[in-house]
């Protein structure tokens, strides 16, 4: 009922759901996209079990790891078995080790149909390594550029909801890439959950040959865009956005302002970290304009005299770029794009597959805390 497959083999499954069985500190460093935490082991009973792995040996710690999750692994038979009832179960560790073996063992006897990654995560960090360790991606990039407040993630949006492959690296950041990019967001990921989430876009992408993304610097707050993705962007074709003052104001306020109290003590914050740029008297007027919820004022202040300046897009048409859009209607613009992407050459035409499984690649993380035995 139980069958071992490789990491290539398990990203194919269709209709999977996968179920880490590492402790929940192990997770929460980086897992594969979509996968469930249900841990053998919490992050305090791993540490037992490593420290008795070192200091008396691999007996010690197989009778001390059983000892632990016999009690709870009614509870755990219970929540997979739930899943696997309309899905592929794939179930991994950290290195296809002890931990997935006994559970895909145990579940195997009790009639439930499981798969397991040989190799475990260290096999799709792997993969994941492979992947973006290169000059560049293979895809031709398309790259929006323009203003803030032009729309383009509202556009990225779009586009993907017409089938166009899209890589929205703020989305997967969490971030907006400024000093007001975490307001109203969740937690930022791991960069190892970035990097597995940005693999995750591209490898379907692959089929169509070109990617659409956002120009973005080398951060998103505290994560690091990979160096192929920034090289590729670098190399691609370039689509200027824009739109009028008023319309970039309005859809600042409609993406920032829509939290608790109109996000108003977040945008405080954030505006006090400008204040070497704009000086103490021009800050403290806009926290009391924010406080007055005077939000077109703010950022229309915000636009002319610190982000426009600093990005420097043109306003309109341009020369110097590929394709110029007028972004004020967000249907017409995406669809325009959608036909001019549709003309360019490289569109439809198939790119090598950016990973491979079988690779050995170096500098991967080495395991801890007895990974040996319970790996």
């Amino acid at each position: 009922m139980s069958r071992d497959i490789s990491i290539g083999e398990a990203l194919k499954v269709k209709n999977v759901c996968f179920i880490d069985v590492r402790s929940e500190g192990e997770f929460a460093e980086g897992s594969i996209p979509g996968a469930i935490n249900i841990p053998l082991f919490n992050n305090e009973e791993r540490a037992r079990v490593g420290t008795t792995y070192k200091q008396i040996g691999t007996e010690a710690a197989k009778s001390l790891g059983l000892e632990i999750v016999g009690p709870k692994f009614s509870g755990l038979f219970n929540q997979i078995r739930s899943l696997s009832k309309d899905q592929n179960v794939v179930l991994y560790c950290w290195r296809g080790g002890m931990r997935s073996k006994y559970a895909s063992a145990v579940l195997e006897s009790l009639g439930v149909r499981i798969y397991r990654v040989q190799g475990g995560y260290k096999s799709f960090r792997r993969f994941v390594y492979q992947y973006l360790d290169r000059e560049k991606i293979p895809h031709k990039s398309i790259v929006l550029h323009g203003l803030t407040g032009v729309g383009k993630t509202l556009i990225l949006q779009k586009l993907q909801q017409l089938g166009y492959p899209v890589l929205d690296l703020e989305g997967a950041a969490k971030h907006r890439g400024s000093v007001y990019g975490k307001i109203g967001l969740l937690s930022s990921p791991s960069q190892k959950d970035f990097e597995a989430q940005i693999v995750e876009n591209l490898s379907p992408a692959e089929a169509k040959g070109m990617i659409l993304l956002e120009c973005e610097g080398r951060r998103l707050g505290k994560l690091i865009v990979p160096p192929a993705v920034l090289a590729s962007m670098e190399r691609g074709y370039r689509v200027l956005l824009y739109a009028p003052l008023e319309v970039r104001v309005q859809r600042i306020i409609d993406e920032y302002t829509k939290g608790p109290n109109r996000n108003i003590e977040e945008l405080q914050k954030s505006t006090l970290l400008l204040k070497k740029h704009l000086g103490k008297t021009v800050t403290e007027d806009l926290i009391q304009e924010l406080s007055k919820k005077n939000f077109a004022n703010v950022f229309a202040y915000l636009l002319t005299h610190y982000y426009d300046p600093l990005y420097k897009y043109p306003g309109g048409q341009s020369n110097e770029f590929d394709l110029s859009i007028d972004c004020s209607d967000l249907e017409k613009a995406a669809n325009k794009i959608a036909q001019w992407v549709k003309s360019l050459p490289e569109y439809g035409v198939p790119v090598e597959n950016g990973g491979d499984m079988n690779a050995n690649r170096g500098n991967l993380e080495e395991c801890t805390d007895g990974e040996g035995f319970f790996s």
